[in-house]
């Protein structure tokens, strides 16, 4: 099917003199390659590889022209696959989405067929971009986590509890049952934590100044980390025996400083997760949980809706940790 010559808007960042400037820009469509869908996107987020992406950051993305965006949701309007078809609503979110392929902070995206998953049919599409990338991820570390704890065995600790993982995550867990511990620098967020499901504040000063011993005092059952660094060996290190920890992130830092004791004398088991390339039968199950009994109630609560002209002022404020819970962008 032949590609019409629409124009479409788009966020687009550019590469001047080693200084990299952001615009909304005209666009032209261009002819589908096999197993391919155009999706009229409705509806995109902000996460923190799109703030590294518009800041010319090139361990996300390599070549500029680019347009951001790890997150869309939409309608196809052409489709040279025979997986979809034109009316189909899908979710597309990771893969190489944003980061080398341009992404979701425009009018439309064109993309492989198979990255994309239907929309469930009880979640709107706002709704969607609300969990995005860090729903997905933050679902990915509840259905983990619940494999090997249950909500009797204790307490459940969220590092990074006022972004969009962390923020989700306690959400989550807190309606399945979980007493919930939530980690933060920002005491001055408590109240937003606590109406999350957060039965608990540790501050993030604390955690990080816990006793420098291979072991600590076993405070949780488990843990869904999203910074990495020694909030994350302090977790592990303070995890009761077979407990688990999942691990999602490096804000903080990619490196772990720890012994194998937690391991092996108290059996915790460390989660990897791994958003950009988890397998589409696990996605379509974290997608259709969203959607029903891990569907939260105040999901509304933690976004803040805005246009693709205010992109530019809310990446500033990702960048210097002002931001809190979703930001989602609406497209049309």
């Amino acid at each position: 099917m032949k590609a019409n010559n629409s124009i479409f808007k788009a966020f687009r960042v550019e590469e001047v003199d080693s200084t990299f400037k952001t615009s909304i820009k005209d666009m032209a469509v261009s002819p589908l390659n096999e197993d391919e869908i155009r999706v009229k996107v409705h509806y995109s987020s902000l996460n923190y590889k799109d703030a590294l992406s518009a800041s010319g950051n090139k361990g996300v993305t390599r070549h500029f022209p680019h347009t951001p965006g790890i997150d869309a949701v939409g309608i196809i309007e052409e489709s040279s696959s025979d997986a979809w078809q034109i009316g189909d609503q899908v979710i597309v979110t990771s893969y190489d989405l944003g980061m080398n392929t341009d992404g979701g902070f425009a009018e439309h995206i064109t993309v492989p067929a198979h990255w994309a998953v239907k929309l469930p049919e009880t979640l709107t599409m706002k709704d969607a971009m609300i969990y995005g990338t860090a729903g997905l991820t933050a679902g990915m570390s509840v259905l983990r986590l619940t494999q090997l704890v249950k909500p009797e065995d204790g307490k459940v600790v969220v590092s990074g509890a006022t972004g969009g993982v962390g923020a989700l995550s306690v959400a989550i867990l807190n309606k399945l049952g979980y007493t919930v511990v939530a980690i933060t620098g920002k005491e001055s967020e408590s109240d937003f934590l606590k109406a999350q499901g957060a039965s608990e504040i540790l501050l993030r000063n604390d955690i990080e100044n816990f006793d420098k011993k291979p072991l600590l005092k076993p405070l949780f059952a488990g843990g869904i980390d999203t910074v990495g660094g020694v909030i994350l060996e302090n977790i592990i290190k303070a995890t009761q025996s077979m407990g688990a920890v999942t691990s999602c992130g490096n804000v903080a830092s990619p490196k772990l400083d720890l012994t194998v004791f937690p391991f092996i004398l108290r059996g915790v088991t460390l989660i990897g997760i791994d958003s950009q390339n988890y397998p589409m039968n696990y996605r379509t199950e974290v997608w259709n949980n969203l959607a029903s009994d891990w569907k939260i109630s105040q999901l509304e609560d933690i976004a803040t809706e805005i246009t693709l002209k205010q992109v530019d002022e809310k990446i500033q404020l990702m960048l210097k940790g002002q931001l809190k819970g979703r930001t989602v962008i609406k497209i049309r």
